[in-house]
């Protein structure tokens, strides 16, 4: 094995690695230097994760990421590592590190416990009711909440709102609404994109409302992403905006683009960019699950995977799947924003608080919720959570017609977004 320290972070490999930023330690020095460890591997640019948490063999030097992390893991055991290393792993304190990528270093540090800024980009209803989600329920763990519209007159109105938002017993306690200029947009810990453009009106669905929106959202992201880069963010990027999954990888690519157009992958890491759409996917499962006896059990076994809309996988249950019944539940939730619309409103209520105030705090939280996150070149949604040590996909055994289907969608939106 070799151990190396940066800074004040122990890292190790079983490979060396002669980077000048490293100092070689024995390995008496690195297993008294702290708790957290960061392991080095070499993985291809842009098909893998820049970090992660390691807590699973198969995942040590994973080349080809794809649903199989979705899967339970294989039953390989660890290289020959000493035992104090593999105790470290089992608590969760491990993270696995792409030195692939050229800002690698970025991934040396355990996430904090908060409190923390959030800042928001786009007022409009969906930005408008997360933000009084966060208001409401963020006071636990976030600081404050900078908001900033195009439209002054729009910021100065939620900022009156959402600050007079207040307990009666005084002791409740809630973040502090701030109103930004563009120039404080990534001074945070988590940006949200929430800015839409081009939704189309009640009564005019004749294609994937979401796919509508792709063009338009994406123009308006790129600017945000570019300044990301500029700024040298390194908090997360959450984007809420639809369609969240093929948002988030242009996002990525944008961010990872110089001035010359080319990948340098200098830009915002995978780990980084996280996406808010599936949430509400489950929510709309879990409500129609509740109107036929056969599906009851889906809130306590069931699972979503995949988009915010064409190609989502609704699994009535994980340990006893029905193909048939899953694929009702998924229709039903897929189709539910064209009920709501049906009624002459837009859907946006739910959307905004289970994919996005409820799914963004779980994340600062650590706690299981259902989002988009990078595997193997795509963005795709399944159940997470965010640990100390990096993002951890949860690992369940998927029947073979499910995972079947998640190949599926996989594939889907790699060529709906070439």
């Amino acid at each position: 094995m070799f151990y190396y320290k940066y800074k004040a972070m122990v890292l190790f490999t079983d490979k060396e690695m002669k980077l000048n930023c490293l100092e070689p330690v024995g390995e008496k020095c690195a297993k008294r230097e702290g708790d957290a460890l960061y392991y080095l591997s070499r993985s291809p640019l842009g098909k893998t994760r820049r970090s992660f948490l390691l807590n699973h063999p198969d995942l040590v030097d994973i080349k080809n990421e794809t649903v199989d992390l979705f899967d339970e893991p294989s039953k390989k055991d660890y290289p020959d590592w000493p035992g104090w290393i593999l105790e470290r792993i089992k608590k969760g304190l491990v993270k696995s590190v792409n030195t692939s990528y050229p800002n690698w270093t970025d991934c040396l540090h355990t996430d904090t416990n908060g409190p923390y800024r959030i800042n928001l980009v786009g007022l409009g209803d969906v930005g408008g009711t997360l933000l009084t989600g966060l208001r409401l329920l963020g006071g636990d763990i976030v600081k404050s909440v900078g908001i900033y519209d195009p439209k002054p007159s729009n910021k100065d109105r939620w900022y009156y709102e959402t600050s007079q938002i207040y307990g009666p017993s005084g002791e409740m306690p809630f973040p502090e609404i701030e109103k930004l200029g563009e120039e404080a947009l990534f001074d945070c810990d988590v940006f949200v994109f929430c800015a839409s453009r081009g939704v189309p009106p009640v009564g005019d669905e004749k294609k994937d409302v979401r796919m509508v929106q792709f063009e338009g959202n994406a123009a308006i992201l790129s600017i945000y992403a570019k300044m990301a880069r500029e700024r040298g963010f390194k908090g997360i990027f959450a984007v809420v905006s639809d369609p969240v999954d093929l948002l988030c990888r242009k996002a990525w690519e944008v961010s990872n683009t110089d001035e010359n157009g080319n990948m340098d992958y200098a830009g915002l890491g995978t780990d980084q960019i996280r996406g808010y759409g599936l949430g509400v996917m489950h929510a709309r499962a879990r409500f129609y699950s509740h109107l036929k006896e056969e599906t009851k059990d889906y809130e306590r076994q069931g699972r979503a995977f995949g988009p915010h809309g064409e190609g989502l996988l609704i699994a009535n249950s994980i340990s006893d799947y029905d193909e048939k019944i899953s694929d009702e539940l998924t229709e039903a939730a897929k189709h539910a924003n064209l009920r709501i619309r049906e009624t002459g409103f837009k859907p946006f209520v739910a959307p905004a608080l289970s994919s996005g105030a409820l799914s963004v705090l779980a994340t600062l939280r650590g706690e299981w919720h259902h989002s988009t996150h990078f595997i193997g070149g795509v963005f795709m949604g399944s159940k997470n959570r965010r640990s100390l040590m990096g993002i951890e996909p949860e690992r369940v055994a998927l029947p073979p017609s499910l995972k079947k289907k998640l190949y599926e969608t996989y594939e889907m939106l790699e060529d709906l977004y070439e």
